[in-house]
């Protein structure tokens, strides 16, 4: 018996190594992975680069506290302020701790000018935000929040893409909107540019920050370095997590001058985040994601992805019910119980994907795919369909 938590419904798969695209089993079979550790493995599996940034730190420093400037977190801090709309970096462990950062700049933000009472926050159905208990409320999953007491207060939730809704959510306590450009473990819904310009238009008018969770679809997996960028938006705040250490725990809040200006020392901390080692790791990242045509590779990748999708959808339209995401964030929303279909693809076809909500097959490949493992990928895909009706005709023949 484990002596670990029962959190997870644990396959008794291990992998004991990883090349680019592929990991291998304790028994030496090699699968596609389409899941990348939930989106984290952005680089995919060894990448030498990585690898060598993260020996050459352990040679180093491996920890020291906040309270001592550490170089490696200063340089990375500099390059996300110089590629994004943000003036200051608060860095974390995780995407649950960088949402936590998130919300308590934005409420900080108002206390800080006199609007103490200012400190509510409209999120969204089918979001997900992280496991904390304030990230959980954020969420408003009731199946995540059940058992744990009295979701914590300020949050309101709205319907993706309806901004009638949100408009009707809006009081004077109202200090932000908190949103994901494309959720991820609620099913894979990309929000249109017009929802989030008028997110942006609602926040520029009643005075409200508008914060966007990033710790999925951003850092490069929608073919931008940012999802908010499709939308031609500036956002006040981004959580940002997963791929930003490549495999490493590595998380940050993104916030412009004036809104992080009242987190002075005292309001936030982090024993571990943005230690040496993470940040090395983080800067080796940047340098890959960031460097000359990468992100055009990805963008068309994820062009081809969906070809091919689509492809398959008009092939099995009594199992493909709809096509969802944006890039490298896909999601098949299939007639198949999609944990099963994930455990098929595992077990038969060697291929990782990952399950969402609303039924749907959450596909994550590394941003380091090719046409030829999304055509791989997809044949698997087939394959497991075909599977499923060879199953389903066998009672009726044998009749």
């Amino acid at each position: 018996m484990s002596a670990l938590y029962g959190t997870y419904a644990r396959s008794e798969l291990s992998f004991e190594r990883g090349e680019g695209m592929r990991l291998f089993d304790q028994h030496g079979r090699e699968y596609l992975d389409f899941h990348s550790g939930v989106a984290v493995n952005a680089l995919g599996h060894g990448d030498p680069h990585l690898v060598t940034a993260l020996k050459a730190a352990a040679d180093k420093v491996w920890h020291t506290a906040n309270t001592f400037t550490i170089p490696e977190q200063e340089r990375l801090g500099q390059r996300l302020v110089e590629a994004t709309f943000a003036d200051a970096v608060f860095f974390t462990n995780s995407g649950a701790e960088a949402l936590e950062c998130a919300i308590k700049t934005a409420r900080h933000y108002f206390w800080a000018k006199g609007q103490e009472n200012r400190f509510e926050i409209i999120a969204f159905t089918g979001s997900f935000h992280g496991r904390t208990l304030g990230t959980i409320a954020a969420g408003g999953n009731p199946d995540y929040l059940q058992g744990f007491g009295p979701a914590a207060p300020g949050f309101k939730h709205a319907k993706p893409g309806d901004l009638e809704s949100v408009k009707a959510l809006i009081t004077p306590e109202t200090c932000a909107i908190l949103i994901e450009p494309v959720q991820g473990e609620g099913g894979v819904t990309a929000m249109s540019s017009e929802f989030m310009q008028g997110l942006r238009a609602l926040c520029d008018e009643h005075d409200m920050l508008l914060i966007l969770d990033e710790v999925q679809c951003g850092f490069g997996r929608t073919g931008r370095f940012f999802a908010y960028e499709w939308s031609g938006i500036t956002p006040d705040i981004v959580a940002v997590a997963k791929a930003i250490g490549g495999g490493f725990p590595l998380g940050a809040c993104l916030a412009k001058g004036e809104v992080a200006a009242s987190m002075v020392p005292g309001t936030h901390g982090s024993t571990y985040g943005g230690n040496p080692l993470a940040t090395a790791v983080g800067n080796a990242v940047l340098d890959r994601i960031l460097a000359p045509g990468f992100l055009n590779r990805v963008n068309e990748m994820g062009q081809r992805l969906t070809w091919h999708l689509q492809q398959l959808a008009q092939k099995y339209p009594d199992h493909i019910l709809e096509l969802r995401g944006k890039g490298l964030l896909t999601g098949i929303k299939i007639a198949t119980p999609v944990r099963d279909m994930v455990t098929r693809l595992r077990d038969d076809h060697q291929l990782l994907a990952m399950s969402a909500g609303d039924n749907v097959l959450r596909l994550l490949p590394p941003l380091i795919v090719t046409e030829a493992d999304i055509e791989e990928a997809i044949a698997k895909i087939s394959a497991a369909f075909e599977a499923i009706d060879a199953e389903a005709a066998t009672p009726a023949a044998a009749s």
